[in-house]
């Protein structure tokens, strides 16, 4: 079967660029967007142009301009979009409401995977304010691609490993401590931890599958799905250090929420969810999902002390 053709909308992105570079490992001929917008963003040029050399092929679309979108669009058999859903980046979930409106126009989309790559927005209803804004706008743009019939696959990839491993999950740094470590509650609530390169080889994986058509794909390697405490045995075992524990009850880590500035209450709440909730692993998948190691086991994915030694 001819491998579909891929545009990546927001190809420069910390996962963005993975993706291209998975799609062309994977045989696909592969679109990036080149907007009008990037400016004098030396460091997205630059990435577009590395990306090009690889054999991606820039095309040039603005979400200020619907006609540039459905001219893109319709080069491809394939949409995938991941453009930021974090308050301390760029936040511009909604935005992918004019790429839906060109996708439903265009008419000739196989599979559209819009921006989600962390927690299922659709088991986050409960989420605390505000940063249940990031899962109520990703479900307003799944309303969206649902009443347009766009045929979608929702991945699901829980946390990147660059932001919670090798810190072990502490707030504010993305360097391992030096001392001590801070566990949330007893630290034993299992997260799953991706490799950001395996992220985008699963999900290019799931584009021409039939089985992930108008599915949500969940990354849950079973030797990634760790506890935080895990982790932190995980350092001192490679780092022959021992760090001091110290546990923070769930009233503790959130009585400082409301003097924190609006990207910091919102990233505390995710943390919560995960650590304290264990909203990544206190489900099991029903038939509206699928695992992807479970469908995919020839990829080799990254084990997380594999992911730490470049740390040492």
């Amino acid at each position: 079967m001819a491998k579909s053709k891929v545009l990546v909308v927001g190809g420069t992105g910390y996962i963005g660029k993975r993706l291209v570079m998975a799609s062309i490992a994977q045989g696909h001929t592969t679109y990036v967007l080149q907007r009008p917008e990037i400016g004098l963003d030396m460091d997205k040029l630059q990435i577009l142009m590395s990306l090009k050399k690889q054999g991606a092929r820039l095309i040039e679309g603005s979400f200020s301009d619907h006609q540039s979108l459905v001219d893109a669009v319709r080069k491809v058999d394939v949409v995938i979009c991941t453009m930021s859903g974090v308050h301390f980046r760029t936040h511009n979930i909604l935005m992918q409401l004019k790429l839906v409106d060109a996708i439903k126009e265009a008419g000739n989309v196989k599979r559209f995977l819009p921006s989600e790559f962390g927690m299922d927005p659709a088991r986050m209803g409960d989420a605390l304010e505000p940063g249940r804004v990031t899962f109520d706008e990703k479900m307003r743009v799944r309303e969206a691609i649902e009443d347009a019939q766009i045929p979608f696959t929702y991945v699901s990839a829980n946390c990147f490993a660059g932001y919670f491993v090798p810190n072990l999950s502490q707030l504010g740094t993305l360097l391992p401590p030096k001392h001590k470590a801070y566990l949330y509650g007893d630290g034993n609530a299992k997260a799953v931890f991706m490799d950001e390169d395996d992220v985008a080889t699963y999900a290019i994986k799931t584009i021409d599958d039939p089985r992930t058509l108008n599915k949500t794909v969940y990354l849950r390697p079973p030797e990634n799905i760790l506890s935080q405490k895990q982790l932190v045995e995980m350092w001192e075992k490679l780092s022959g250090k021992k760090l001091e524990k110290i546990s923070i009850s769930a009233q503790d880590f959130l009585a400082p929420l409301k003097g924190m500035d609006y990207a910091s209450q919102v990233g505390v709440g995710h943390f919560y969810h995960i650590f304290y909730d264990g909203c990544l692993t206190n489900f099991e998948i029903g038939e509206e999902g699928e695992e992807a190691s479970e469908l995919y086991p020839e990829v080799e994915y990254t084990r997380m002390d594999e992911y730490m030694k470049l740390y040492l």
